[in-house]
């Protein structure tokens, strides 16, 4: 009697669906490229259920232990729900984000506020605005609000 092989496709699939989901916070958010539109996660999610496709097939295949059948049958129910879940967290939830009213608009005085720089020294919009810079009084400050790196 001959042995099933392993059904490789399947937990080829469901790790690359794990993969898939971890690597769009981790990595690809970092790039504008692939932050407004996870693309490459998406074609990642695509190969994953070509491999969930392939080994649910295998699973289901004649001369399969029931075990077998099972286990086919939740690992690709749940790359599956991976799929499901990363659609909704980047489709759907994330667009119910509420907007950011409060945050100054271009050319609108930024209120007051203190940070340290990178001495860990206090420094504020006040003293940056009455300080002279090179013997010369400033003109203004350029605000910039950088989110790839958190």
């Amino acid at each position: 009697m001959n042995k099933p092989s392993f059904n490789w496709q399947i937990w080829a699939g469901f790790l690359l669906s794990i993969a898939a989901f971890l690597t769009y916070p981790f990595v690809f958010v970092r790039f504008e490229i692939t932050r407004d539109f996870p693309w490459a996660n998406l074609a990642m999610f695509a190969v994953a259920m070509l491999f969930v496709g392939w080994g649910f097939r295998r699973a289901l295949a004649g001369g399969r232990r029931t075990l077998g059948k099972i286990v086919g049958v939740v690992v690709g129910v749940l790359s599956v729900a991976i799929l499901g879940m990363f659609i909704f967290a980047v489709f759907v939830f994330a667009r119910q984000l509420p907007p950011s009213t409060g945050a100054p608009h271009v050319g609108q005085k930024a209120p007051d506020f203190t940070l340290t720089d990178t001495k860990g020294q206090s420094v504020s919009l006040a003293q940056l605005l009455s300080e002279p810079v090179k013997g010369q009084p400033p003109k203004g400050v350029l605000m910039i609000f950088y989110r790839g790196y958190w």
